[in-house]
């Protein structure tokens, strides 16, 4: 699966788990940053996933900041993108069983990076649902 992961300054150590995890199972992984944990612009790092995300060229986003609210607030801008904020796992499960979500915010400063990991993991395993939920989606975009 192809799945793309930006961040910002608070998500950077984040990132580099995460990334570490989704290569070990096999993924391919687009990076786009940030690099390190100097103060950056969230968007800058949203917007190439929530771009290729939107036109079908990833499978899944990752995004990480402080409060997940930025990110999310960014991709969720793209037509085609479902970007749900999480910080426990009925939350993870649901964004994906019921909203076909196909990015994951993470708030780094409320959770922590053994949380996140697990919370990817739910992410990558869990299924739509379909049924009423897709009906419900369909009604999303005007």
């Amino acid at each position: 699966m192809k799945i793309a992961i930006g961040c910002d300054h608070a998500g950077y150590q984040y990132r580099i788990e995460i990334m570490d995890m989704l290569a070990k199972l096999g993924h391919e992984i687009l990076d786009f940053g940030t690099d390190n944990d100097a103060s950056v612009d969230y968007p800058d790092h949203v917007h190439p996933v929530s771009k290729g995300v939107d036109a079908g060229s990833i499978d899944l986003g990752i995004l990480i900041c402080g409060t997940g609210n930025g990110v999310a607030m960014t991709a969720n801008k793209y037509t085609n993108v479902r970007a749900g904020l999480c910080w426990n796992e009925e939350i993870v499960s649901l964004i994906r069983q019921h909203n076909n979500a196909n990015v994951l915010c993470l708030p780094a400063r409320f959770i922590n990076i053994k949380e996140a990991l697990h919370f990817v993991h739910i992410f990558l395993n869990t299924e739509f649902e379909g049924g009423r939920h897709k009906r419900r989606i369909d009604k999303i975009c005007i």
